[in-house]
């Protein structure tokens, strides 16, 4: 896949709604389903309002930053987020350790990232994997998503149905609008039927909450390390592979190494991991976000202007997505992602060689099995590239490799995606 250097990207003339919903669906996404994690964290731990709200505001604040500042500087929509296996790990780790001694991983932990991506070794030995067993990572990823809709359809019929319906209709007249659609949908079924339990007290400015950092070697071995582990293998890593995918070449080290350093800036607030997002990045890299794949990075600055402003108002909006209905958000991620599902489908059988190791890391990816904290993803990784070195396949002369530019700016600007049959978002 290449990436086609451009001339000045003009900025002016309307700004397109489809990449501005598309941005909006994946900051919804990414707050629906993950911030619950962050909240049973707090909860579990006993933190108190005013340092979960702190909580909420970093993460929110340090994904909007990177999400505005790094699409805009790379022209391609760079998606960030709040590590969700981080903060799945912290629902059962943060209990055991005191605040500050958290803190203080969480510090360590952005530290690590950091120098391990912005130097390129994370991305030299991502370099050594096959492109169908990335391909299958994210295929996996993305699966149970894809399943979601159908399982909201039993469990909501009127709710997910309508939406798959509008959806179906949509794609066959205004394709271009076919998630707007089903996304305006469910929001008028969800209210005919009272299913919104959106209840906001009123806005409110969060306030930062500063906690000093305390080390401790249980802390960083209980915090530090796992969170090191699950937010590289699992958010780095499919995160980076999206946009490649998407035909879009950002320089790694400094996409990667920001959100590294812009999680220890945070640290103090309460900030476990700010990354590089995979599914939510999906969402807004193919088609569906807009036809013209340079004026896709517009989704990726209005997901991070979401983040800003949710991170303002801390708890007080976080009822709005809270109080979404499941089968609503369910549906609406799914619909959004079919057409990654499959172009990343594609991919994962396209070529021959490696085919058999692809089906095994989209196998133990879609399984969701946890090992020690650490998601599918990671673990599906693993086996493929066990299961291709095992097979003697060699090396690929299409071998991927992750760009090592050096600083001064972007040294390719976001390419034309490739358009494919087998590809319909944009993956190959």
């Amino acid at each position: 896949m290449t990436s086609e250097p451009r001339g000045p990207i003009r900025t002016g003339g309307a700004v397109p709604l489809t990449a501005v919903t598309a941005g909006t669906v994946a900051m919804v996404v990414s707050y629906a389903g993950p911030l619950a994690l962050v909240l049973a964290a707090a909860s579990a731990a006993g933190l108190s309002a005013a340092q979960t709200s702190s909580w909420v505001w970093a993460v929110s604040v340090g994904a909007g930053v990177t999400c505005v500042g790094l699409s805009w500087w790379s022209r391609a929509p760079v998606i960030t987020a709040f590590s969700t296996p981080g903060a799945a790990i912290l629902v059962t780790a943060l209990p055991q350790h005191g605040y500050a001694e958290a803190v203080g991983a969480f510090l360590a932990a952005g530290v690590a990232a950091t120098a391990l991506t912005a130097t390129g070794v994370f991305a030299r030995l991502m370099a050594r994997v096959p492109p169908g067993v990335v391909a299958a990572m994210l295929a996996g990823t993305l699966f149970s998503f894809g399943t979601a809709v159908f399982t909201s359809v039993r469990t909501a019929p009127l709710q997910a149905g309508g939406m798959l319906l509008a959806y179906l209709v949509a794609r066959r007249l205004a394709p271009t609008y076919a998630v707007v659609c089903a996304l305006a949908a469910g929001l008028a079924v969800a209210g005919a039927t009272g299913g919104l339990r959106v209840d906001l007290p009123g806005l409110g400015l969060a306030v930062p909450c500063v906690t000093m950092p305390q080390f401790s070697a249980g802390a960083l071995v209980g915090i530090g390390v796992p969170l090191l582990v699950a937010t590289l293998a699992g958010q780095y890593a499919p995160g980076v592979a999206v946009l490649e995918a998407a035909g879009y070449r950002p320089d790694s080290r400094v996409v990667c190494g920001t959100t590294g350093l812009v999680s220890v800036l945070l640290a103090p607030f309460g900030s476990h991991a700010v990354n590089p997002a995979a599914i939510t990045a999906v969402i807004c890299t193919g088609p569906d976000a807009h036809r013209d794949p340079a004026k896709r990075w517009i989704a990726g600055v209005a997901c991070g202007v979401g983040y800003l402003v949710v991170g303002c108002f801390g708890s007080t909006l976080v009822a709005l997505f809270t109080g979404l209905p499941d089968a609503l958000v369910a549906t609406l991620a799914g619909v959004a992602l079919l057409g990654s599902i499959a172009g990343s489908l594609a991919g994962t059988v396209a070529d021959e060689r490696h085919r058999e190791a692809s089906v095994i890391t989209f196998l133990a990816t879609a399984s969701g099995v946890t090992i020690a904290g650490i998601g599918s993803p990671f673990w599906g990784l693993i086996a493929g590239v066990a299961a291709h070195v095992l097979l003697g396949a060699g090396t690929p002369k299409d071998r991927r490799s992750l760009p090592e530019r050096g600083s001064g700016g972007p040294s390719h600007r976001a390419g034309k995606a490739q358009s494919t049959r087998t590809a319909p978002d944009g993956m190959s």
